[in-house]
């Protein structure tokens, strides 16, 4: 296999640097959203895009076919308004205190997971003159937010009384998918399905009904309801860790990380590697210093166990990674200062992928490329 190309073929690699391929992110849309149509798509941007940057990748998704964006708090929201982006955006989670109203000023749709959230909203609707757009959350299994099914019946009531009452739109019921097993999704759904019919027999009318995120999307059908919400798959990321990889699904990793080597020395047999000394080299090897490190988002879970993509092959992290850089083994290849070096990336080139460090960590490809810290600039390409 050839070197991953950089993303400048004008420009060495840099010290460190994050790639976002938002080309890939408008790509990775227009796929899912073909195999998921005539069901509505958002795609989800909270925590930053998943670290590759809310609103650039907002801009891409919404030019990829996405009809709706989805964040995880009011602030994530608002600065998608800031930024001048008027798609609809829905908010869900929130601080209990939380303040309702600049959001409700500010067009965002409010998930609603208690009476008491829809209470609040309401009153917050009203303080500033207007109607509050809320998707009412249920809880179908997943245990952690949303109304639980004993308080199905009150809420949806109360619901369709603040709706009547012009204070709130119902806009959207929802849920979540846990994603453990097949027969575990189909009892999902049932649930779900019998809390449509509770806010049915209260009277409300959602125009959305939505249960899946990528993973249920792509392998659960009738989860799709009206709208899916895309999150990890608009990345090029891979929702079910059983090996199927991005380019199976038609996917391509929006992001790459890469740096420069900083140092390359020849080392004895016998010679420890970082810290601990947990590696020692078993023959006289050539060693090359990365200048990444965990208070890069580099975990230091993988020492030992992650590889990088440098001079056309895969090379071993040896030793501990440390908090600014980590050593990669080379062998008798030779290896210059300054060569690119690329952590992860789309493994069509060769490179590791963000599960492949995942893997190595004992987490998943998610965390990988959301923990990437400010320390590491954003470059984009492939914008339109």
């Amino acid at each position: 296999m050839s070197a991953p190309p950089a993303a400048d073929a004008a420009d060495a690699a840099p010290f460190r640097e994050a790639v976002v391929d938002l080309g890939a992110v408008r790509d990775n849309v227009r796929t899912l959203a073909r195999a998921v149509s005539p069901a509505h798509v958002m795609v989800v941007v909270k925590a930053n895009g998943y670290g590759h940057g809310a609103v650039p990748v907002a801009r891409a998704a919404l030019a990829g076919g996405a009809d709706w964006l989805g964040v995880a708090d009011l602030h994530e929201g608002l600065q998608l308004r800031a930024a001048r982006i008027d798609a609809p955006i829905l908010a869900w989670l929130h601080d209990p205190g939380a303040d309702f109203a600049p959001a409700i000023a500010g067009h965002l749709d409010l998930g609603a997971s208690s009476l008491g959230q829809l209470s609040a909203i309401a009153a917050a609707a009203a303080s500033v003159g207007t109607v509050a757009a809320v998707h009412l959350k249920l809880d179908t299994g997943l245990s952690r937010s949303g109304i639980p099914p004993e308080h199905w019946p009150e809420t949806v009531a109360r619901a369709a009384e603040l709706e009547a009452d012009g204070r709130i739109r119902v806009r959207g019921i929802f849920s979540h998918l846990a994603n453990t097993s097949p027969d575990e999704d189909a009892v999902q759904l049932a649930a779900f399905e019998r809390g449509l019919e509770s806010a049915a027999a209260a009277g409300l009318r959602p125009e959305l009904r939505h249960l899946a995120s990528t993973a249920g999307a792509l392998r659960l059908p009738a989860s799709r309801f009206d709208l899916v919400r895309i999150g990890i798959g608009a990345y090029g990321i891979p929702p079910f860790g059983d090996g199927t990889t991005a380019a199976e699904l038609g996917l391509r990793p929006a992001m790459t990380l890469r740096g420069r080597v900083a140092a390359v020395r020849r080392i004895p047999a016998g010679a420890g590697v970082s810290y601990g000394h947990i590696w020692r080299a078993a023959r006289p090897t050539t060693v090359a210093l990365v200048p990444l490190g965990y208070a890069d988002g580099v975990p230091r879970q993988a020492s030992g166990r992650a590889e990088v993509w440098l001079a056309g092959a895969r090379r071993p992290v040896i030793g501990r990674i440390a908090m600014d850089q980590f050593v990669v083994d080379v062998g008798d290849d030779r290896v210059e200062t300054g060569e690119e070096v690329v952590l992860f990336g789309d493994p069509e080139t060769g490179a590791p992928s963000a599960d492949d460090w995942g893997d190595a960590a004992d987490t998943i490809g998610y965390d990988i490329v959301t923990r990437i810290g400010p320390r590491v600039p954003k470059r984009y390409v492939g914008g339109e």
